[in-house]
């Protein structure tokens, strides 16, 4: 099941949508700690990657 999924998007999507995961979780940690500016600025990572990823493969 997952093999099908990395072939079908691609390891280099796979990854990056890892990398954005881990940035919601961090994002979240950093907001439940009481570290509001740093959560916040961190938020704004994740849409950015996937507008990167969703331009480049609309390229192709």
């Amino acid at each position: 099941m997952i093999k099908d999924f990395i072939e079908r998007i691609g390891v280099m999507s796979c990854i990056l949508l890892l990398v954005v995961f881990g940035t919601i979780v961090v994002s979240e940690v950093l907001f439940l700690s009481g570290r509001h500016m740093e959560a916040m600025f961190l938020a704004f990572w994740p849409p950015t990657i996937l507008a990167f990823m969703i331009y480049f493969k609309d390229r192709d």
